[in-house]
């Protein structure tokens, strides 16, 4: 890895506010799932085939994990983005181009760990429905329409981040 600049990123509104909003929706996971739990049957499904009906079933305590792996996963993508010049890039960062494609690059993690929580959420409040007989399974377009957004964001930050790159210009003596 060539050596790259260290520079601090200042988040803008909308980056402070998909934050605050990941971390609330967040508190809410794990809120409702705590709130929840005893209104659970001892079985609950535990996983779902890819048209969205539960096909796998477990105890109860079962979805106490969702909310740990998904704190798990906002703390330490919280962390990793504190080190964008540590990142793999699809292109030489150079001093010219580095505060941009550190933008870029954490703004992929910032959204990535929205789309991480809503789609976890939805999953767990889900369940607890179907669970209670209040809802029959997850739905066909669940599964497409996840791992949907979760490339949409690669490949649009791929995109983005290949734009006005401009050739190394480093001066020979």
């Amino acid at each position: 890895m060539e050596n790259r600049p260290k520079i601090k990123l200042h988040k803008t509104k909308i980056d402070q506010t998909i934050d605050v909003f990941t971390w609330l929706l967040l508190l809410f996971l794990c809120i409702y799932t705590i709130i929840e739990y005893s209104n659970l049957p001892n079985t609950i499904p535990i996983h779902f085939n890819s048209s969205g009906k539960a096909d796998g079933f477990g105890n109860k305590s079962t979805i106490l994990t969702i909310p740990i792996i998904v704190v798990f996963l906002t703390i330490m993508m919280s962390l990793v983005s504190k080190f964008p010049h540590q990142f793999n890039y699809p292109n030489k960062i150079t001093p010219e181009n580095a505060l941009r494609q550190y933008k870029l690059a954490t703004n992929l993690i910032r959204y990535l760990k929205l789309a991480i929580v809503f789609i976890f959420s939805l999953i767990t409040v889900s369940t607890i429905w179907i669970a209670n007989g209040k809802k029959t399974g997850l739905g066909v377009w669940f599964l497409p329409i996840s791992v949907g957004i979760i490339f949409t964001l690669i490949i649009l930050f791929i995109i983005q981040s290949k734009k006005n790159i401009k050739p190394n210009t480093i001066k020979s003596n």
